[in-house]
């Protein structure tokens, strides 16, 4: 079940053994009873920590339930969701899926608050690029969720090596890099002589001195942008900060060097300095985003409807209109003229008829973008 590090294994997971123990001992007692009716089970948020989120963690599921006798239809990864919608339904037999229901909110709940940030910051910062520095802030087994799911949600390219294929990769270097030359400027000549001809000279401008003072010398011996980590931690006034370097940097006549700002960089800062900042590193902001909190319910039993209290019975689905705005409708009654069902199948008896990829899911959101509000 567990390795070296505490983590659990794919096999694990697969077979319903991380789960919670209810679930376990409920299967027992409704096996003894011979009691495993025909569901309809739906997963939605009633509320969201933003007005709208970003659908993701819809590929792990479908591994988990590729196989198993259910059906399951879905808003695609990439998808734009608001309170109240279902984003997910599966139909089968209740103890064919109840000991997954910990896996499939944990894969959903996780995925989808970290693609949610990331959107939310990639709409704050406009044209300026954003980068997912945040894996490390998470536990490194599931650091390539983390980056593709910031990805999904928009950022430009992500800080770990363990990205999904396809994920472009960025990073300047560590201020432990700097300290270990004599001097600063011997840091940054040694980058541009060494690092690969493809990585921006992007020079870390903060470790010892003054910002303005190392962007400055930083920017005399070449450099295409100079990156600030630390106002925050100075307890600086960051706007104050960045404004001081861009004037002494255009004064001497490096207004082609750009400024990169990182170092608990939050939704505000990006929105604030999105004029004066030429990228900006993100880290905690994303993979410590609060996670969409998903119930997964029960909504028809054998093929009646039946919901818990404060819950809305029937399977439905979710309708985007032609006129503008959404639509959330019984799925057994008649679709609006010219509205788009946009939960769609992704496993018709335990086989996957549709792949979820993180390519098409970006492609998704940027998609919508346009008509998103902060």
């Amino acid at each position: 079940m567990m390795g070296r590090f505490v983590t659990v294994d794919d096999a694990t997971i697969r077979e319903g053994r991380c789960t919670d123990v209810y679930f376990e001992r409920i299967e027992s007692v409704l096996e003894k009873d011979d009691i495993n009716p025909q569901v309809v089970m739906e997963v939605g948020a009633p509320v969201l920590p933003d007005g709208w989120g970003v659908f993701c963690g819809l590929g792990d599921v479908l591994a988990l339930l590729d196989g198993r006798s259910v059906d399951v239809d879905a808003m695609p990864e990439g998808s734009v969701f608001y309170p109240g919608e279902p984003v997910l339904r599966i139909t089968g037999q209740y103890r064919d899926v109840a000991a997954y229901e910990t896996a499939i909110l944990g894969f959903l709940c996780h995925a989808s608050g970290v693609a949610s940030a990331a959107a939310h910051i990639r709409l704050a910062a406009g044209d300026v690029p954003v980068y997912s520095f945040g894996s490390r802030r998470q536990h490194p087994a599931i650091a390539p969720m983390i980056e593709r799911a910031a990805w999904i949600g928009g950022v430009d390219g992500v800080s770990n090596t363990c990205a999904p294929e396809g994920i472009p990769l960025a990073g300047t270097m560590p201020h432990a890099f700097v300290m270990c030359y004599p001097r600063q400027e011997d840091a940054w000549a040694a980058f541009d002589r060494h690092a690969p001809p493809d990585v921006p000279r992007i020079m870390l401008c903060d470790t010892f001195d003054d910002e303005k003072s190392e962007s400055v010398r930083a920017a005399a011996i070449g450099c295409a942008a100079v990156r600030l980590d630390t106002p925050r931690s100075r307890r600086g006034d960051m706007r104050a900060i960045v404004e001081e370097v861009r004037w002494e940097l255009d004064a001497r006549g490096y207004g082609h060097v750009g400024i990169f700002l990182s170092g608990g960089v939050t939704r505000a800062d990006v929105a604030a300095f999105r004029d004066i900042v030429d990228g900006f590193g993100v880290g905690g902001a994303i993979a410590n985003a609060p996670v969409i909190d998903f119930a997964m319910d029960i909504v028809e039993l054998e093929c009646r409807l039946s919901a818990k209290r404060g819950k809305r019975a029937g399977a439905k689905q979710v309708y985007d209109l032609p006129l503008g705005g959404r639509l959330v409708h019984l799925a057994r009654e008649p679709a609006p003229d010219g509205a788009v069902p946009l939960l769609v199948p992704f496993i018709e008896s335990g086989r996957i008829v549709r792949e979820s990829g993180h390519a098409e899911a970006r492609e998704r959101f940027f998609s919508r973008l346009p008509l998103l509000s902060a």
